[in-house]
C-alpha cells in the first residue's frame, strides 16, 4: 500500500509540474484577474482528470532523488516552453493592435492589460480582451488542453530535453509572430501613409491652415472607423493563425 500510494503521488507530482507551469502562462488563465490559488486548483483538477490517461506514458519512479529531480525540472521547462509559445503567438494580435493605436492616434492613450499585466495602448488593451472573450467562447482554450496533453508524446518525461529544437522553434515563432503581427496591421500602416500624405499636400497647398491642429480629429474619426470595419476580419485570421501554431503539438 505504501508503494502503491507513493507511485502516484509520484505520477500526480510530475503530471501536476508540467500543467501547473503552463497555466502559469496560458492566455487567459495567466491574466491578473485570474487568482493564483485559481489558477493552481484548475492545475489540480486537470492534473486528477488526466492522470489515468497519461500515468501510463510517465517513467517509473526512480532510487536517485538526483534523477527524480531531473524528471521534475523536465516538466517543469517543457510546462513553462509550452506557455511561452502559446504568449508569443498571442503576442502577434498585441503587436497589430500597437500599430493600430500609433496610426489612431491613441499611442498615448494607455490601460492596463489584464492579458499581460502592464501598461499598453488602447487599441493593443482592446483588442486583447475581445481574442480572450473569443478564445473562451469558441472553445480554443479546448485546443490549448489537447496541446498540453499531446505534448507528452513529443516530450516525454523521461527522456532529455532538445534543446537545440526548443530554441529554434522559440526563435521561429517569434518571428512568424512578429511578421503575423505586422500583416495584421497592414491596413492601418496604409491608412497612416495615405492620411499623412494627404495632409502634407493640403498643407503645402494651403499654408495659411493650421494643419495639426485640423489633422487629429479626422485622423481619430477615420481611423476608429477603419478599426470597426477592420476588427471582425483581424480576429478571425488571427485565430487561425492560433489554431495552427497549436495544432504543431497536437498532430
Amino acid at each position: 500500500m505504501t508503494d502503491l500510494l507513493q507511485a502516484n503521488l509520484y505520477n500526480y507530482s510530475l503530471i501536476f509540474l508540467r500543467i501547473g507551469s503552463i497555466f502559469m502562462l496560458m492566455p487567459g488563465f495567466s491574466a491578473s484577474y485570474v487568482n493564483t490559488q485559481v489558477r493552481l486548483i484548475l492545475a489540480l483538477a486537470m492534473t486528477i482528470i488526466l492522470q489515468p490517461i497519461i500515468a501510463p506514458q510517465l517513467p517509473a519512479q526512480p532510487d536517485s532523488f538526483a534523477l527524480e529531480l531531473q524528471y521534475m525540472l523536465n516538466e517543469i521547462s517543457i510546462g513553462i516552453f509550452l506557455g511561452i509559445i502559446m504568449q508569443i503567438l498571442f503576442f502577434a494580435l498585441n503587436f497589430a493592435g500597437a500599430i493600430a493605436s500609433q496610426a489612431i492616434g491613441f499611442a498615448n492613450a494607455q490601460l492596463f492589460d489584464p492579458a499581460f499585466q502592464g501598461q499598453s495602448m488602447l487599441i493593443e488593451s482592446f483588442l486583447s480582451v475581445v481574442a480572450i472573450t473569443f478564445i473562451f467562447v469558441t472553445d480554443i482554450h479546448h485546443l490549448m488542453i489537447s496541446a498540453l496533453i499531446d505534448s507528452y508524446r513529443l516530450f516525454a518525461a523521461a527522456r532529455p530535453l532538445p534543446w537545440n529544437d526548443l530554441a529554434n522553434h522559440l526563435a521561429q515563432t517569434m518571428n512568424q509572430s512578429f511578421n503575423f503581427g505586422f500583416k495584421l496591421g497592414a491596413p492601418f500602416i496604409a491608412f497612416t501613409v495615405i492620411f499623412y500624405s494627404c495632409m502634407g499636400l493640403i498643407s503645402r497647398l494651403m499654408p495659411q491652415l493650421n494643419i495639426f491642429f485640423l489633422s487629429l480629429p479626422i485622423q481619430i474619426f477615420l481611423g476608429i472607423g477603419l478599426l470597426f470595419l477592420t476588427v471582425p476580419v483581424i480576429i478571425t485570421i488571427f485565430f487561425r493563425y492560433y489554431n495552427e501554431g497549436l495544432q504543431f503539438f497536437t498532430e
